[in-house]
Protein backbone atom coordinates (compact mmCIF):
# COMPACT_ATOMS: atom_id res chain seq x y z
CA UNK A 1 0.00 0.00 0.00
CA UNK A 2 1.33 3.43 -0.84
CA UNK A 3 1.53 6.18 1.77
CA UNK A 4 -1.29 8.21 0.24
CA UNK A 5 -3.83 5.39 0.55
CA UNK A 6 -2.64 4.60 4.10
CA UNK A 7 -3.14 8.24 5.09
CA UNK A 8 -6.61 8.23 3.52
CA UNK A 9 -7.52 5.06 5.44
CA UNK A 10 -6.19 6.51 8.71
CA UNK A 11 -8.26 9.65 8.20
CA UNK A 12 -11.32 7.56 7.31
CA UNK A 13 -11.04 5.55 10.57
CA UNK A 14 -10.04 8.45 12.82
CA UNK A 15 -12.90 7.81 15.28
CA UNK A 16 -12.71 4.03 15.15
CA UNK A 17 -9.23 2.86 16.18
CA UNK A 18 -10.18 -0.80 16.65
CA UNK A 19 -11.74 -0.97 13.20
CA UNK A 20 -8.65 0.76 11.79
CA UNK A 21 -6.42 -1.83 13.45
CA UNK A 22 -8.34 -4.76 11.97
CA UNK A 23 -9.11 -3.34 8.52
CA UNK A 24 -5.95 -1.32 7.82
CA UNK A 25 -3.14 -2.69 9.99
CA UNK A 26 -4.04 -6.39 9.70
CA UNK A 27 -6.00 -5.94 6.47
CA UNK A 28 -7.36 -8.40 3.95
CA UNK A 29 -9.78 -11.18 4.70
CA UNK A 30 -8.05 -11.99 8.00
CA UNK A 31 -8.68 -8.49 9.32
CA UNK A 32 -12.27 -8.56 8.08
CA UNK A 33 -13.09 -11.86 9.81
CA UNK A 34 -11.28 -10.89 13.02
CA UNK A 35 -13.30 -7.67 13.14
CA UNK A 36 -16.49 -9.64 12.48
CA UNK A 37 -15.60 -12.10 15.25
CA UNK A 38 -14.94 -9.22 17.66
CA UNK A 39 -18.27 -7.61 16.82
CA UNK A 40 -20.10 -10.93 17.18
CA UNK A 41 -18.49 -11.72 20.55
CA UNK A 42 -19.30 -8.32 22.03
CA UNK A 43 -22.84 -8.43 20.57
CA UNK A 44 -23.42 -11.80 22.26
CA UNK A 45 -22.01 -10.49 25.56
CA UNK A 46 -24.25 -7.42 25.32
CA UNK A 47 -27.28 -9.55 24.55
CA UNK A 48 -26.51 -11.95 27.38
CA UNK A 49 -25.95 -9.21 29.98
CA UNK A 50 -28.88 -7.02 29.08
CA UNK A 51 -31.58 -8.76 27.14
CA UNK A 52 -31.39 -12.55 27.36
CA UNK A 53 -34.33 -14.47 28.77
CA UNK A 54 -34.32 -18.09 29.84
CA UNK A 55 -35.33 -19.91 26.63
CA UNK A 56 -35.36 -23.53 25.53
CA UNK A 57 -32.16 -24.64 23.81
CA UNK A 58 -33.50 -24.60 20.24
CA UNK A 59 -35.05 -21.14 20.57
CA UNK A 60 -31.85 -19.87 22.17
CA UNK A 61 -29.82 -21.30 19.29
CA UNK A 62 -32.08 -19.57 16.76
CA UNK A 63 -31.70 -16.25 18.62
CA UNK A 64 -27.91 -16.52 18.61
CA UNK A 65 -27.78 -17.51 14.92
CA UNK A 66 -29.93 -14.50 14.01
CA UNK A 67 -27.76 -12.30 16.23
CA UNK A 68 -24.61 -13.40 14.42
CA UNK A 69 -26.29 -12.87 11.03
CA UNK A 70 -27.29 -9.37 12.19
CA UNK A 71 -23.66 -8.69 13.00
CA UNK A 72 -23.02 -8.45 9.23
CA UNK A 73 -25.07 -5.24 9.27
CA UNK A 74 -22.96 -3.95 12.17
CA UNK A 75 -19.91 -4.97 10.15
CA UNK A 76 -21.10 -2.75 7.30
CA UNK A 77 -21.40 0.18 9.71
CA UNK A 78 -17.90 -0.57 11.03
CA UNK A 79 -16.48 -0.53 7.51
CA UNK A 80 -18.15 2.85 7.00
CA UNK A 81 -15.99 4.05 9.93
CA UNK A 82 -18.58 4.09 12.71
CA UNK A 83 -17.08 3.02 16.08
CA UNK A 84 -19.20 -0.13 16.46
CA UNK A 85 -16.69 -2.22 18.45
CA UNK A 86 -15.95 0.66 20.80
CA UNK A 87 -19.66 1.18 21.46
CA UNK A 88 -20.22 -2.53 22.06
CA UNK A 89 -17.33 -2.56 24.55
CA UNK A 90 -18.81 0.38 26.45
CA UNK A 91 -22.29 -1.17 26.43
CA UNK A 92 -20.85 -4.45 27.74
CA UNK A 93 -19.01 -2.65 30.55
CA UNK A 94 -22.07 -0.64 31.58
CA UNK A 95 -24.35 -3.68 31.56
CA UNK A 96 -21.72 -5.73 33.41
CA UNK A 97 -21.48 -3.08 36.15
CA UNK A 98 -25.28 -2.91 36.33
CA UNK A 99 -25.60 -6.69 36.67
CA UNK A 100 -22.86 -6.80 39.31
CA UNK A 101 -24.56 -4.09 41.38
CA UNK A 102 -27.96 -5.76 40.97
CA UNK A 103 -26.49 -9.08 42.13
CA UNK A 104 -24.84 -7.40 45.11
CA UNK A 105 -28.06 -5.61 46.12
CA UNK A 106 -30.08 -8.82 45.90
CA UNK A 107 -27.47 -10.59 48.01
CA UNK A 108 -27.64 -7.82 50.65
CA UNK A 109 -31.47 -7.98 50.68
CA UNK A 110 -31.34 -11.75 51.24
CA UNK A 111 -28.88 -11.30 54.09
CA UNK A 112 -31.03 -8.64 55.80
CA UNK A 113 -34.25 -10.69 55.45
Amino acid sequence: MDTESVQAAEQHFSFAPIEKYFLVDIGGTTGFWLLFLTIAVFAVITYKLGFAKQLPVLKSLIVYILLVIGCFLLMLFAILSLPIVEVLIIISLVLGIYRFRLHRERKEQEASS
